[in-house]
């Protein structure tokens, strides 16, 4: 009897070593895996500073070259540039910056300024334009319409050799036809459509992002790195200790940068910053976010 106890004790004691050992072995192959790719460049979407631009345009992107980004994405607010693309990224290219991308809305792309927009753009040296917002993209009753434009304009920004999206807010990841809108534009728009995750919406919409990331791969172009806290975890703010400064917050930024690298063909991780908690000047918690992503790629 003692020596069935003991071969059995064995058995378990050996099943355990498989287990743990194969469990290692998968965790070592997804940190080569990633460790394998270059980590995405990291930008900052002006519209964190959108009023610190108007008093000061250049003085704004010379700060934020001095905190270290690669580049910026711009949100329409090119300073005294904006019918000069090629100034604009001379005086980029003297700070060391590049355009990441650019939001624009459907309307600078009808028949009469299409020429022109792809022009401007072309000049400023980014290859992606995402539309950032539109509300019938949580609209059951006009999804299907925003679709049909969100897909003809990426057809023939194709053609004209641009990368083209949409960029998401908490809305999207409404419940619609048993899955999400985000799901049903996914579905139902081409595979190299960019679907810009912005982590901080998905957060607030209490969605995980590393699902939305690896349920479209190769899409997640770019990312918006944003801290957003939940609203369970905002009411309580004052106790826990949480803000919306990236590596202060809530999001296991670990687990959605391994996501990006390894499955979203992700490019650049775009720190975006909407709040500006404990009194912080928008440029110092831009600083501050950027500093909390520098941690978390250091310890990838």
């Amino acid at each position: 009897m003692k020596t069935k106890i003991n071969i059995l004790k064995y058995i378990t004691l050996m099943a355990i070593v498989c287990i743990s050992n194969f469990s290692q072995a998968h965790k070592n192959s997804d940190t080569q895996q990633y460790k394998n790719k270059a980590i995405p460049k990291i930008s900052v979407q002006l519209w964190s500073v959108k009023n610190e631009l108007k008093k000061d345009f250049k003085g704004t992107l010379t700060q934020i070259a001095n905190m270290g980004f690669d580049g910026v994405e711009f949100a329409g607010d090119f300073g005294p540039y904006k019918n000069d693309a090629k100034g604009l990224k001379s005086f980029l290219d003297g700070l060391g910056l590049k355009v990441s991308a650019a939001h624009v809305k459907f309307d600078v792309f009808d028949a009469e300024h299409y020429e022109q927009t792809i022009a401007f753009y072309r000049a400023l040296g980014t290859d992606t334009l995402i539309n950032p917002w539109d509300d019938r993209a949580w609209d059951a009753q006009k999804i299907d319409s925003f679709i049909t434009e969100l897909t003809e304009l990426h057809s023939k920004l194709k053609v004209s050799g641009f990368h083209f999206g949409f960029h998401n807010h908490d809305q999207e990841f409404n419940a619609h036809k048993g899955a999400t809108f985000w799901d049903h534009i996914a579905k139902s728009t081409p595979k190299d459509l960019v679907l810009q995750m912005d982590v901080g919406w998905v957060t607030i919409a209490e969605k995980n992002p590393v699902e939305y990331i690896k349920r479209y791969p190769g899409r997640t172009l770019t990312t918006h790195i944003k801290a957003k806290l939940p609203k369970a975890v905002a009411a309580k703010v004052t106790t826990n200790g949480k803000r919306p400064i990236v590596g202060d917050d809530v999001t296991d930024w670990s687990a959605v940068l391994k996501a990006d690298i390894t499955v979203g063909g992700t490019k650049w991780f775009v720190i975006e910053q909407e709040e500006y908690p404990d009194g912080l000047t928008p440029l110092q918690a831009v600083e501050l976010s950027k500093k909390g992503l520098d941690k978390v790629i250091s310890s990838l």
